[in-house]
């Protein structure tokens, strides 16, 4: 790939910034770069806007970490970041269908320990029995200096986007 932290990071944004409400955050909030906030809301009515027949509200939390070397206390603190911000934007209630929240890593190096822990982290929860929804964990990792990408379960489809992005780039 041959890219730094930060070349891949504007990349990924330049690539989400047709899609997504994106916030860029300073110094300050490191290793946070940006959230990239989606909303999608459907809905099937007959004859009239009022006489709906359903409706289904889609959401997605994107978290894009700056770090140039993931250890497992990082990756913990920076999950548990991305977890309890991404849950206090969710709007939950009739009509919700589904949230992520999705933490991007972007790094130089990782500890073992680290990428074994996004891989087996799995956060899921139903609500109202999955009357009201669901949300789930897409955690997925860069790891440029070895050129691989790794997540859990539940971020395959991110990595998948993540590849054709950064490795489609060059050509």
């Amino acid at each position: 790939m041959n890219y730094t932290r930060q070349e891949a990071i504007q990349i990924l944004l330049k690539s989400y910034q047709a899609y997504y409400n994106i916030t860029l955050f300073d110094e300050e909030q490191k290793p946070l770069t940006a959230l990239c906030e989606y909303f999608e809301h459907s809905e099937k009515y007959v004859l009239h806007r009022k006489a709906e027949l359903w409706s289904a509200d889609c959401e997605e939390f994107l978290y894009l970490f700056d770090v140039p070397h993931l250890t497992l206390e990082v990756f913990e603190q920076c999950k548990e970041k991305a977890y309890q911000d991404g849950f206090g934007r969710m709007n939950i209630g009739p009509g919700h269908m589904y949230s992520y929240i999705t933490p991007i890593f972007v790094c130089d190096q990782v500890d073992e320990e680290a990428r074994k822990a996004l891989k087996k982290c799995r956060i899921y929860k139903s609500f109202h029995f999955s009357l009201h929804g669901w949300m789930d964990f897409h955690a997925a990792l860069v790891d440029l200096g070895h050129d691989r990408f790794d997540s859990n379960r539940a971020g395959k489809t991110t990595v998948k986007i993540l590849k054709k992005v950064l490795l489609h780039q060059k050509k």
